[in-house]
């Protein structure tokens, strides 16, 4: 049982958690073309059903909670957590107040917010069908695998107690098991698929442009996020990292501050770089904000969240411009810069700005920014070529990509049959 402050606050808050949900998929409708807009929203409410219901009846098992019983390796006379042993299909789960259960409620919305991630990346040009058994990997293996080694007691947790990292590897919020997680799944499946039609001209030169269909859901939707998020990482960090209920409101500051920040400058940036303020970048920017705050929240001061988040604003907005001129990725919404970038960014905040020195969390700093950079490390190194790997064999035996009509057509038609504006003639054959 947690105490009762923390539990009442959790009660409180998880609630507003599909705030940051609702928030994402406006900006994957927004971001992407008009004759798509009805399919990304369905798709990415399907997606947050799939995985919801893949982490519940097989996810949660693999992941676990600290403490609870789980598969090991000994490694040098040390004892290792890999995976957890619970049952399958929440066998024999007991619904009560611990906060095992709370986790398990929290990361049955979270889960969907990893999904929602690659689904801006792709827009455009990836099938609901093969939406939908990637997402049934993501939920049912990819997240909870790596949720286990950093939230559920595993291997990246215990590096502070077996070889005096810091406090192991720390994620309050989900910068990396929700974050740059999504954020990789959209980069493998940025690779699978490839550019949308018309985006990179064969004979060369700069990409085209594809500009989002309406702006005006991408920033209300980062607006739609904040309060989401600010509940995200308050209830994260107080299942997963022990805060106490005192160090919600510090957690909340935070993460304004992050994402303020953040926008900013990126707000700063474009109009420096362009003479007038880029609005899609702006809102990768308060989203990056967001993103690299979920790492944070609950470890820096004030000061080290503005910092943060100006960093994470500033890189976000170099990754989309590189990604896309440089390094020929096709990411309609920035999905892999804002999650990706920012939340490995984040991750490194909290090994190199100073610790919050109030509170239950206070501690050493040796060796904490190492043991970042192992958890970084793991998900590019281990991470990554895992979700490669398994849907490069998901495209193998269904190809992922929806055919040059359907995609010359748009989504809605191809996989809906209908537009999301049909007063409006959103297709000729031209």
């Amino acid at each position: 049982m947690m105490p009762a402050p923390q539990f009442l606050l959790c009660i409180v808050l998880l609630p507003l958690v599909p705030l940051a949900l609702a928030g994402l998929v406006l900006l994957n409708s927004g971001f992407g073309r008009v004759r798509g807009a009805a399919y990304a929203v369905l798709s990415s409410m399907v997606a947050i059903a799939v995985a919801a219901l893949a982490y519940l009846f097989f996810g949660f098992s693999w992941e676990g909670y600290a403490g609870l019983p789980a598969h090991s390796f000994l490694l040098y006379g040390r004892e290792w957590d890999w995976l957890a042993r619970g049952p399958l299909l929440l066998r024999g789960l007991v619904v009560n107040l611990s906060p095992a259960v709370l986790a398990l409620l929290l990361q049955t919305m979270t889960v969907g917010l990893a999904a929602l991630i690659p689904i801006g990346a792709a827009a455009g040009r990836w099938r609901l069908r093969s939406l939908c058994f990637s997402t049934l990997v993501l939920g049912g293996w990819t997240y909870p695998l790596f949720a286990h080694w950093a939230w559920g007691g595993g291997w990246l947790a215990q590096m502070g107690v077996r070889l005096g990292l810091g406090q192991g590897f720390l994620d309050a919020g989900g910068a990396a098991t929700i974050q740059v997680l999504g954020g990789l799944t959209a980069l493998a499946m940025v690779w699978i698929l490839g550019p949308r039609r018309g985006k990179y001209p064969e004979e060369g030169g700069l990409p085209t442009a594809i500009p989002g269909h309406n702006m005006v859901y991408v920033l209300f939707g980062c607006v739609l996020m904040l309060p989401g998020w600010m509940a995200l990482n308050s209830v994260g960090a107080m299942l997963f990292m022990a805060a106490p209920a005192v160090q919600v409101p510090a957690t909340m500051l935070n993460t304004l501050l992050c994402a303020l920040a953040a926008f900013l400058t990126a707000v700063l940036a474009t109009r420096l770089r362009f003479g007038k303020p880029d609005a899609s970048l702006c809102a990768n920017g308060w989203v990056g904000g967001l993103v690299s705050s979920s790492a944070v929240c609950c470890f820096v001061s004030p000061l080290g969240a503005v910092l943060t988040g100006m960093v994470a604003g500033g890189l976000v907005t170099l990754a989309v411009v590189l990604l896309e001129m440089h390094m020929a990725v096709d990411d309609p919404g920035g999905a892999i810069s804002v999650h990706g970038v920012a939340g490995i960014w984040g991750l490194l905040a909290v090994g190199i700005f100073p610790h919050v020195v109030d509170g239950a969390l206070a501690g050493g700093r040796d060796g904490q920014l190492l043991a970042q950079v192992v958890g970084i490390a793991t998900l590019l190194g281990v991470m990554l070529p895992m979700i490669y790997g398994l849907n490069w064999l998901i495209d193998r035996l269904d190809e992922q990509r929806v055919t040059p009509h359907g995609e010359r057509i748009g989504m809605d038609l191809q996989e809906l049959g209908g537009s999301a504006y049909p007063e409006f003639i959103v297709y000729n054959e031209e």
